[in-house]
Order: structure tokens, then C-alpha cells, then sequence
């Protein structure tokens, strides 16, 4: 039982040969309720292993802040890029 083969659409993404990557990427949803479900699914699974522990870290709230950090450098990227090619004098 043990030895059972899996169907290429319920393995994860780390256990997917190069081989069969179409097939996986072809039994995703992509539907908007299918990407809604796969974010919920993330998001559960980044509480779950981060935030939702007996002995908790500052690990899971670290990323969250270093995520903000890079996501508003990115949003600003464009101000911050045109500011470095002026000259002030």
C-alpha cells in the first residue's frame, strides 16, 4: 500500500520531475475561485507553520515585515529611480 503510485496532479511542486511538470501544471484551477482557494490554502499553511505554535518565534512575524519591506521598495522603485537621476545643482 505504501508503494503506491500518486497521479502527477496531487504531488506537490518540489516532488514533480521536469518530465511532468506540463501535466502538473495543466491539472491546476485557474479559475478565480481555484487561485482564491490556492492563496487561502498558502495563507493557512503559513499560519499553521509560523504563527499558530506552542513555542513561537519572532520567524513567522520577521517575514511578514521583511515581505512589507520589499513589496513598498518595489511599489516606490519607480519614484526612488527617477529621484537618483536628477542633479541638484
Amino acid at each position: 500500500m505504501a508503494d503506491r503510485a500518486v497521479p502527477v496532479v496531487e504531488k506537490r511542486l518540489m516532488e514533480v520531475k521536469l518530465g511532468e511538470l506540463g501535466t502538473w501544471v495543466g491539472g491546476r484551477d485557474f479559475t478565480p475561485n481555484g487561485m482564491i482557494s490556492s492563496v487561502r490554502k498558502g495563507y493557512q499553511r503559513y499560519l499553521n507553520k509560523y504563527i499558530h505554535v506552542k513555542k513561537g518565534g519572532i520567524g513567522g512575524l520577521s517575514m511578514v515585515l521583511a515581505s512589507y519591506v520589499v513589496l513598498s521598495y518595489v511599489w516606490s522603485f519607480d519614484h526612488i529611480k527617477h529621484d537618483r537621476m536628477r542633479k541638484y545643482h
